[in-house]
């Protein structure tokens, strides 16, 4: 097949339907797709680079939904931002610490970077008073420890959830007690705000925090933002690439994958997904190229560093061979949706049996039931997941078996996966 070429971007694409049947690949695949950018960097750097004090240019930015309700709630509160979605640039004039504007009201959707770290930006502010909400799903998600941990530094919220107002007075530093068992998220967001309390302000945690490498990663960024770079480049979204290196797994052939790091150097965890596949000898991955490997045996492994890509593995684990058994993935009951529940419930509609405990899913393979239409509940993760397993031309046919719900939800974070998908498949780029 033919190089597939395409921007990340949306804002070109027509909309997709409400439920998307899935082309399985009736042949290997070859080509090539380029990663979108990293949510997690792109939101983290816009955060870093507004507590800057002068103006960065981020390269490769995401630009999805995620990505541009932090650019919105930015604006909202007074920062100069130029965006440029061709280029997939964006310039941020940093404040030094200062958030311009008194008042506003925050829209945070279903983007947990956003709800977090703009709950502990705000905080900046002596005497600010911002009104904070989001999508349904986010007024289930976790937020009441960090507004806890804000209000020991002087903050008042009227509520411990989505919505709530919340009146600002400043950091004032020294220790601050903070539980991030149910996310990470919430550490980063006190650990990018910390250096601009009055006195130094020291996080105490109570107990483990989850996914450690996400903290690690900001504890990297804000070590390169230090520095004060008038320029700083993305890096390809480690997530996103997991579908790619599953999609080898399904249909064969290799893959282009550019952007893809698995450097020890590089900042994402969840390049994990792809090491761990390696290891197991399922794909082989030579510089950017990502092929099958000669395995075929289910995985039993632990998700905690990487748990984003948990879901990728469970879409795919009916066409492995023996059981795959996933652990370390608790927290992500209270993510975009409760994705271990979502996970079983679907899967067992495609005849597979599985098991589920609190922090695990255990999945002995089945012959798959065609004709089954997926939930995705709203999340990415399970839109690309399943889009991928669909790929399997489990009738012999090329002929659809697999339809999926909601196939725009992926507009959270990877606005073209359907499109770079069907490339792949058909070389039609």
């Amino acid at each position: 097949m033919s190089a597939v070429r395409r921007s990340q971007t949306a804002a070109t694409m027509p909309p997709y339907p409400p439920t998307l049947p899935i082309q399985p690949c009736t042949g290997p695949v070859r080509g090539s797709v380029t990663l979108p950018g990293s949510k997690s960097i792109t939101n983290r750097a816009l955060i870093l680079a507004a507590l800057g004090r002068k103006t960065v240019t981020l390269h490769g930015a995401l630009f999805s939904r995620d990505t541009r309700l932090m650019v919105a709630a930015l604006r909202a509160l007074g920062f100069e931002i130029v965006t440029d979605e061709n280029a997939l640039t964006i310039s941020v004039a940093g404040r030094g610490g200062e958030i311009p504007v008194r008042e506003a009201k925050l829209e945070v959707g279903n983007a947990g970077t956003v709800a977090r770290f703009l709950t502990a930006l705000v905080c900046l502010r002596p005497d600010g008073a911002y009104h904070l909400d989001g999508d349904e799903a986010m007024r289930r998600r976790p937020i009441g420890a960090l507004l806890e941990a804000l209000e020991s530094q002087g903050a008042t919220a009227s509520a411990h959830s989505f919505p709530f107002v919340l009146k600002t007075a400043g950091l004032r530093g020294g220790l601050v007690d903070l539980d991030a068992a149910e996310s990470s998220q919430l550490l980063s967001a006190l650990l990018m705000v910390a250096p601009q309390a009055r006195t130094p302000l020291r996080v105490k945690l109570k107990g483990e925090t989850v996914s450690r490498p996400f903290v690690e990663m900001t504890e990297r960024m804000m070590q390169q933002f230090a520095a004060q770079p008038s320029d700083y480049a993305i890096e390809g979204d480690a997530t996103a690439a997991s579908y790619f290196a599953a999609l080898a797994v399904v249909a064969g052939g290799s893959a282009e994958v550019k952007g893809l790091n698995l450097a020890p150097s590089a900042l994402q965890g969840d390049a994990g997904f792809c090491r761990l596949l390696a290891a197991q000898g399922l794909i082989n991955c030579s510089g950017l190229t990502v092929s099958r490997g000669a395995a075929r045996q289910g995985i039993v492994a632990g998700f905690n560093d990487f748990s984003d890509t948990f879901l990728t593995l469970a879409a795919i684990a009916p066409l492995l061979d023996g059981p795959t058994k996933i652990t370390g993935v608790a927290h992500t009951r209270k993510q975009e949706t409760d994705r271990v529940a979502g996970m079983a419930r679907e899967l067992k509609k495609l005849g597979q049996q599985v098991i589920e405990t609190d922090d695990s899913l255990e999945i002995h393979p089945r012959p798959l039931t065609p004709g089954v239409e997926l939930e995705t509940y709203h999340d990415h993760r399970f839109a690309m997941s399943f889009g991928i397993l669909g790929c399997h031309d489990l009738l012999k046919n090329g002929l659809p078996w697999l339809t999926i719900k909601d196939p725009g939800c992926c507009a959270k974070t990877f606005p073209a996966f359907f499109d770079l998908l069907a490339g792949l498949r058909a070389g039609s780029y």
